[in-house]
């Protein structure tokens, strides 16, 4: 699926954000191994520090390792000056919703930090189709629940999570959440009730790479237009130019229908990472912000 001479590199990202109107880029990117998340992390400070206002940074967690973890966030702040950080849904079979990510949850908590969620696009196909086909907004959306129903948006109020593709699944079935979740025969070991589900999935971001044309409108509807940033999947195999153009198409369109101020989804991002806006200058067009990969 994936061609082995694809890379991504700084100049033809540039010329792509120049050409689509786009003033800063977020980088993040998890490989699956330690060295290199950390190689990585490394590489995207390096980028960010020649380019400070034309790219950002979110530090890759390697949120199977929690003592690791801790490590990436306290180099996050000493060393590479991160604007947020970046983690997987699913990360070598390991959930967001873990037991075992609590302390980690509560040092970004502590931190009122912006975490970014991205479902992993190179696992294995499903039912013979390439995993970014549909995969992954099931995976999104398997990972909100069980975080929801474990408690973790509920505890960890300061963190700030954004899940890709408009959150995939999600906001389809918000309202059968909202209806049916909090029913007797639904195990709900935090007691959650109806309100409180809407409370918590109203309180997440969404970016819509990818996914505007069909899910912009109901994760508005599930989140608020404030809550929604702009992305769109640069940087990787499975986008290209021209549909990232088409994305963004669908982004302006929606916008106009329901009496948004076209580029109001592409500001929003600047709310989240405000080191990343403060690089910019005054005055500087902020416009569509997030492309996320």
């Amino acid at each position: 699926m994936v061609p082995d001479s694809w890379s991504w590199n700084v100049d033809d990202s540039l010329a792509h954000q120049d050409k689509a109107g786009v003033q800063m880029q977020m980088l993040s990117y998890l490989p699956q191994t330690l060295d290199k998340l950390r190689a990585s992390n490394d590489y995207a400070a390096s980028v960010v520090k020649k380019h400070p206002k034309r790219f950002g940074m979110l530090c890759a967690l390697p949120t199977d390792q929690p003592r690791e973890c801790f490590e990436e966030i306290e180099r996050s702040r000493q060393e590479l000056h991160a604007d947020g950080f970046e983690v997987s849904a699913v990360y070598k079979d390991v959930m967001l919703s873990d037991e075992r990510l609590e302390t980690v949850w509560q040092k970004l908590n502590d931190m009122g930090a912006t975490v970014f969620s991205h479902s992993n696009a190179y696992a294995p196909p499903r039912d013979g189709r390439p995993a970014p086909l549909i995969e992954v907004a099931f995976e999104t959306c398997r990972v909100i629940v069980d975080m929801l129903y474990r408690g973790i948006f509920k505890r960890y109020p300061n963190i700030k999570f954004v899940f890709s593709h408009c959150g995939g699944v999600t906001p389809i079935l918000a309202g059968r959440l909202e209806l049916l979740g909090a029913e007797p025969w639904v195990p709900n070991p935090q007691n959650l009730t109806s309100q409180d589900i809407h409370d918590q999935l109203s309180s997440l971001y969404v970016d819509c790479a990818a996914t505007a044309s069909s899910g912009l409108q109901p994760a508005i509807k599930m989140v608020g237009k404030e809550h929604v940033v702009y992305g769109a999947d640069c940087g990787v195999p499975c986008s290209t130019h021209a549909t990232m153009e088409k994305n963004k198409e669908a982004v302006m369109e929606i916008e106009r229908e329901l009496g948004m101020k076209t580029g109001t989804v592409g500001r929003n991002g600047w709310e989240l990472f405000p080191s990343a806006a403060k690089r910019v200058e005054t005055g500087t067009k902020q416009q569509q912000y997030h492309p996320s990969a």
